[in-house]
């Protein structure tokens, strides 16, 4: 490459468009791909239909996600039959699966971009082949390596800001791909955290959310645990909030629990996956804590910070998972009483050791029994927000509601999304709301002068 290559892209005005599925690490993943594209030269599109690229950056954590990704990339092949010149690429997750990327790129011969998530850092070369010479690349089983500092990164979310502090993951439970297409945990160096934090904060970012398959277990290679980086992202930063996940209970510490409750721009929300109230099934998942362990951990949070918001991630029909195993988890869900649930049916993954376990759970139990679950934490998160009506909330704003036309939304520092009547330059600043109304998803409120 050299800098003709670079000024035919900005004379021609050639944009781009990213369309992102799974988790935050992926959301954070496409704003380093649209920051490599924007230092190459390219502008973001509108949209997809005037787009000269498209990046679809992939999930696999879900059983239909490769149905979804071959529905979306086959419905481009007239597109790219009217417009030759129309760069295609997939990456992400899903490419780091055996055999994936070669299956794609067989079965949509247009595709010219195939790679992994630790391949990121090469995008520059491969637009450069493509666009030059007309040339495909596809990038498969490529070894993890460390870190790599300093990609760009064009920022989406503001006033919210995503900072990667890991990658990979060490659990293999047995139902998750995450170790496999993500590789094994590798921690960045504090100092570099730190430095990344504290530039959003001079450039104006209001919060910022901690990101790692188990943000707890970070510090590997580094003499550094994940309280001690928490604290020093508090102190050193100037971040006005600081958010976290994803949280497993088997390294919860207290010393985790006790910096959060030190300091006020730490919000006080907390997403712990329990993934099913029955010691029996957590066993098999290969969670490595039982549900006492858990309920003891919950307890020490509420002891410490009355007011901390708990979600959590619920796996139902898990295979062998019995009616009253079931059951368990329901009663667990109404003790513990979340804010929020994500709540998923089982579904195979190929290469995890429960794909290959005996008593596979039917459709129809698995549909019944998530019914069952979503409706009852639909109802209790209502009721959670019911208790709010009347409090006193500080809200970061967000931006235009979605819901609630002509308001402004943001959330309260324990993550409930709050609409309110408010005006736009207050986008970015922390204002205090009275809680005028709870509903089933949200609050409604008042700005207090």
């Amino acid at each position: 490459m050299n800098k003709d290559f670079f000024h035919k892209i900005k004379e021609n005005k050639l944009c781009f468009h990213i369309e992102t599925y799974g988790c935050q690490m992926n959301e954070h993943d496409s704003e380093k791909i649209a920051g490599i594209l924007s230092e190459m030269g390219m502008e973001k599109a509108a949209d997809m239909e005037t787009a000269d690229m498209i990046v679809f950056n992939t999930c696999c954590v879900r059983e239909n996600a490769e149905l979804k990704l071959f529905g979306n990339v086959g419905a481009l092949k007239k597109e790219k039959r009217r417009r030759p010149s129309l760069i295609i690429a997939v990456c992400g997750c899903m490419m780091q699966e055996d055999g994936m990327a070669r299956k794609l790129a067989q079965t949509f011969p247009f595709i010219d971009i195939i790679f992994g998530t630790n391949s990121m850092q090469e995008l520059p070369q491969m637009v450069y082949a493509a666009i030059e010479h007309g040339e495909r690349t596809i990038i498969e089983n490529k070894p993890f390596g460390a870190i790599i500092e300093d990609i760009p990164v064009r920022r989406n979310s503001a006033p919210l800001s995503y900072v990667s502090i890991m990658q990979g993951c060490n659990n293999f439970c047995s139902y998750c791909i995450v170790p496999y297409v993500r590789g094994r945990e590798r921690s960045r160096k504090p100092d570099d955290i730190i430095k990344e934090v504290k530039s959003l904060a001079c450039a104006g970012y209001s919060e910022v959310m901690l990101l790692g398959q188990n943000v707890n277990s970070y510090g590997l290679g580094t003499d550094t645990t994940f309280p001690e980086l928490l604290e020093r992202v508090a102190t050193e930063t100037g971040m006005q909030r600081i958010r976290f996940m994803t949280s497993h209970p088997k390294d919860i510490s207290p010393e985790l629990i006790a910096v959060m409750a030190k300091y006020d721009n730490i919000c006080k929300q907390l997403h712990l996956p329990v993934q099913s109230g029955a010691d029996r099934v957590l066993e098999k998942m290969n969670r490595r804590y039982t549900i006492a362990r858990y309920k003891e951990l919950i307890r020490l949070v509420r002891e410490a910070m009355p007011d901390c918001s708990l979600s959590t991630d619920i796996i139902v029909g898990f295979p062998g998972e019995t009616d009253e195993e079931f059951e368990e988890t329901m009663a667990l869900m109404e003790e513990i009483r979340y804010d929020a649930a994500y709540m998923f049916v089982y579904s195979k993954r190929k290469g995890t050791v429960a794909a290959e376990m005996e008593d596979q759970i039917s459709d129809e139990v698995k549909k019944a029994r998530i019914t069952r679950l979503v409706n009852r934490q639909n109802d209790i998160m209502y009721e959670n927000n019911l208790k709010k009506v009347g409090t006193i909330q500080k809200v970061l704003v967000e931006g235009r509601s979605k819901r609630s036309v002509g308001d402004l939304c943001g959330r309260t520092d324990c993550g409930r999304m709050v609409n309110f009547p408010c005006e736009e330059d207050l986008i970015g600043k922390i204002v205090t709301v009275r809680i005028t109304e709870g509903k089933r998803s949200t609050l409604m409120g008042e700005l207090i002068k």
